[in-house]
């Protein structure tokens, strides 16, 4: 059977259909417990903002790094941002407003291994 599959709104992950959910598919928003409960916060929205404003800043088609917005949202302690901004940029993506990239070629960001960058998506900036 074909089930559709779904996005975290914690984590931005793709969730794929369980038979455990089947009974209620329709309600499941979060990938898992861990998700559940460190749903997306004051500090997501920043680093979510933070993104758009310094794609806003650069020309079209230029890219950014995670570790921008997370040095820019957290400082000294930017390290402990770094996958909720890659979390921030895959909810920025499911929303439509930018692409993850690797190697200059979009990738699926819930199945990309190391470095991302993020840039706005053609014609939406």
């Amino acid at each position: 059977m074909n089930h559709e599959t779904k996005v975290c709104a914690s984590c931005g992950r793709t969730i794929t259909w369980r038979k455990k959910w089947a009974a209620n598919w329709d309600s499941v928003r979060y990938c898992s417990q861990r998700c559940r409960r460190n749903r997306p916060g004051v500090t997501d929205g920043r680093l979510e903002q933070t993104i758009e404003n310094l794609l806003d800043e650069r020309r079209a088609g230029a890219t950014i790094c995670p570790s921008e917005a997370a040095r820019a949202v957290g400082g000294e302690q930017w390290r402990d941002l770094m996958e909720p901004a890659r979390a921030a940029a895959r909810r920025l993506r499911e929303a439509g407003r930018v692409e993850i990239t690797q190697g200059g070629t979009v990738v699926d960001p819930s199945t990309a291994k190391g470095p991302i960058r993020i840039r706005r998506v053609p014609g939406k900036g």
